[in-house]
């Protein structure tokens, strides 16, 4: 499967996203647009222990965004990424399935870097 291409104007698809490290504080999270394998996708970035880890938002078992309520990726306790669709819970720090229906299966992973202050997301292309 492949995630939901959400524009298709290729002069406003931008391969890089950044802000501020305060603005995501742990257990936390945020979404932006981006250009990823030929498509402009929504993706987002966590806050997990003081580390920044981004996806694109797409449940690898269901095909649908994750988020279960607008920029919500946690589960009550903060310890992994939940789908809102069939509950699918994924591990934060690598993305890879903990439990649920999408067993083998693994989020799509952005690049994160940290500097100057800010937590930057590129496509890695």
């Amino acid at each position: 499967m492949k995630p939901p291409e959400v524009a298709r104007d290729s002069t406003a698809q931008p391969t890089m996203w950044s802000a501020p490290c305060d603005e995501i504080p742990p257990g936390h999270s945020a979404k932006f647009h981006i250009r990823w394998r030929e498509r402009f996708v929504e993706g987002f970035v966590i806050n997990f222990g003081g580390h920044y880890y981004a996806y694109v938002n797409y449940c690898a078992h269901a095909g649908t965004p994750l988020d279960w309520w607008p920029n919500e990726f946690f589960n009550d306790d903060r310890r992994f990424l939940t789908c809102r669709t069939h509950g699918s819970r994924y591990e934060p720090d690598t993305g890879k399935c903990a439990g649920g229906p999408c067993a083998g299966r693994a989020l799509f992973p952005l690049q994160v870097e940290v500097t100057s202050g800010r937590v930057v997301v590129t496509t890695g292309h």
